[in-house]
């Protein structure tokens, strides 16, 4: 499971590392300023039944949609993530 310190305290996600993109607003003059887009992140506390235990992680919304499609273990295996 992925560690949590200072330098990695950003919105990322534990299994995929999806996090804040750069963006631009543009105006109808087509003046660009730049903006962050930022991801969804959710704490969740998922059960994983191939360990027998509870796993609290930093996940998005996509991640929850997958995981609850095909399961945790199989996520992280997936995106080379041991829990």
């Amino acid at each position: 499971m992925a560690r949590h310190n200072e330098e990695d305290s950003m919105a990322k996600s534990d299994i995929t590392g999806k996090r804040k993109l750069l963006a631009q607003n543009v105006s109808h003059s087509n003046i660009k300023t730049k903006r962050w887009q930022n991801v969804n992140i959710q704490t969740r506390r998922l059960w994983v039944p191939e360990l027998n235990r509870f796993v609290t992680l930093r996940v998005t919304t996509r991640d929850i949609r997958t995981i609850d499609k095909i399961g945790l273990f199989a996520y992280a295996q997936r995106h080379g993530v041991t829990l």
